[in-house]
């Protein structure tokens, strides 16, 4: 597998691209595409850099790992390609941006149209086996992503975090709070949802409202 992310990110990326952890993760990545059926498809792994490049970056969202269904995953966090049923967390998250600015929820789950206004929707983990949840962590994509905030938190300003459940916010624990705007609530996920941690967070309004702030286009979500 050719390492396709956007020239931007690999500016940025340049010494973790170089790492010797990544030519593993790479090697293991090539060798379970070509002996198992993984998602998302080969050209979509660095969807989510593609999309949202780093000098676009205003919102970043994390996600655990990809979809493991039939198609599902298009390798945006949460999203979903055209014409795939909404997943349950996605559909709690149109309810809650429903809420919060009155928007309708659109018929589709594909997220594009976020990453395209600056939304990096990053999953921790960028690939994952058919029907196995969780088959490709810990081989090093965690470190990568780790790198990505890392950077983010670093070389830019004035960008919002939104850290939905436990896992995104240890994944987002070391965000320079100074410089950028951390937004915390429980994960979209039913489970979660349900008990209350969800719904009523509005981190689209507030997103938008820090953006404004700052002088910058909101986000048309």
């Amino acid at each position: 597998m050719e390492v396709n992310i956007h020239s931007s990110w690999k500016e940025i990326l340049a010494e973790e691209l170089e790492k010797p952890y990544f030519s593993e993760l790479i090697n293991f990545v090539n060798h379970e595409y070509t002996t198992q059926t993984c998602y998302p498809k080969n050209d979509n792994i660095f969807a989510a850099f593609d999309y949202c490049t780093f000098d676009k970056v205003k919102v970043v969202i994390i996600g655990q790992d990809p979809y493991h269904g039939v198609n599902q995953a298009n390798g945006l966090c949460f999203s979903v390609s055209d014409g795939i049923p909404k997943p349950p967390s996605l559909i709690n998250i149109f309810k809650e941006i429903n809420d919060d600015l009155g928007l309708a929820i659109p018929n589709s789950g594909n997220l594009e149209r976020w990453a395209n206004q600056g939304v990096l929707l990053l999953n921790a983990t960028l690939t994952v086996r058919e029907g196995e949840a969780g088959s490709h962590q810990g081989k090093g994509w965690e470190t990568f992503t780790n790198a990505v905030i890392k950077k983010i938190s670093e070389e830019k300003e004035d960008a919002v975090f939104m850290l939905w459940g436990g896992f995104a916010k240890k994944k987002g624990a070391k965000v320079d709070k100074n410089k950028h705007e951390v937004l915390e609530s429980g994960h979209p996920s039913p489970l979660s949802a349900n008990r209350g941690y969800w719904f009523g967070n509005k981190h689209f309004s507030k997103a938008n409202n820090f953006i404004k702030a700052k002088g910058k286009e909101p986000i048309n979500w």
